[in-house]
């Protein structure tokens, strides 16, 4: 098989493991390039039998190098952290391997509480399906700690409150609403459409203006969005997206992405909010 042939291939599962393991679309794009830059060199001096689980395994061992160097940067960065917004994922062919639960930004916040190693051995058996044989070569450990590994995962993944699965449909038509009733300031309307326990969490990273800590109750989460709006210039525009695989919405000012905002439901309300504002998350959404 050509390299060209194995990229068209191979890419989409690869992209999808190295997105769920860091969180970033851009860092997930280099680790594939990286990954085939790899693959030709060695395979120009020898036989590669297994080609997709040789590259499974550069993209893995990759990702986790790159969680492990990122892991100082964490540790001092100022304010929230939320992953790099996914969009379009259910349109793009090259997000095919990824399940909508899996890459909810919901989901890869709890999969950011595990190490290194039990993410890996996580998505490869959860959300990828392979064996515990396949998944002991790629990340060189044994099959009996694999199975370990995951098991603990798997715990820690399952201790959490679950978040309510409505149609697609139903979560955008309470976007929609919300929205509206946020430009119309109608706040009567914004409360109705949040639960009373609703939490926002927003990521600046300390490059731009947002809460350093998550805000908890919709009267607080209404009174912080009706605030920025007033401080928005008149050619700000809302665009509705698919954002990490559920309903989201783009806030555009400038003709920037200055905003991505994602939702979470719990009975039929909207439960947590998501709100990207960090530049450097939105590089790779804008024009």
């Amino acid at each position: 098989m050509e390299t060209e042939e194995l990229y068209q291939t191979y890419k989409p599962l690869l992209f999808s493991i190295a997105y769920q393991m860091t969180g970033s679309v851009t860092d997930a794009e280099d680790l594939v390039q990286e990954a085939f830059l790899t693959y030709n060199h060695v395979s120009s001096e020898k036989v590669i039998e297994n080609k997709k689980a040789y590259l499974c395994k550069i993209v893995m061992n990759s990702s986790i190098d790159k969680l492990r160097s990122a892991a100082n940067k964490r540790e001092v960065y100022v304010g929230e952290w939320l992953p790099e917004p996914l969009v379009d994922a259910e349109n793009d062919p090259s997000h095919t391997y990824m399940m909508k639960e899996s890459i909810s930004t919901a989901y890869l916040l709890l999969l950011q509480q595990l190490s290194e190693d039990e993410r890996a051995v996580f998505l490869l058996r959860e959300v990828f399906q392979y064996s515990y044989e396949e998944i002991a070569a790629i990340i060189e450990k044994s099959y009996a700690n694999c199975r370990q590994i995951f098991h603990r995962a798997k715990k820690s993944m399952e201790n959490r409150p679950k978040a309510t699965t409505l149609d697609f449909q139903s979560m955008k038509s309470s976007l929609e609403q919300f929205t509206m009733a946020l430009q119309t300031g109608n706040i009567k309307k914004m409360l109705e459409l949040l639960k009373t326990d609703a939490v926002l969490i927003s990521d600046g990273g300390g490059k731009v203006k947002a809460a350093l800590n998550p805000i908890y109750s919709s009267e607080r989460i209404v009174l912080l969005f009706t605030s920025i709006m007033k401080k928005l210039p008149e050619n700000t525009r809302m665009e509705f997206k698919v954002v990490n695989g559920f309903p989201g919405v783009f806030v555009i000012v400038n003709d920037n992405v200055a905003y991505v905002v994602s939702l979470e439901f719990q009975d039929d309300k909207i439960w947590r909010m998501y709100m990207v504002a960090n530049p450097e998350k939105l590089v790779h959404l804008q024009k």
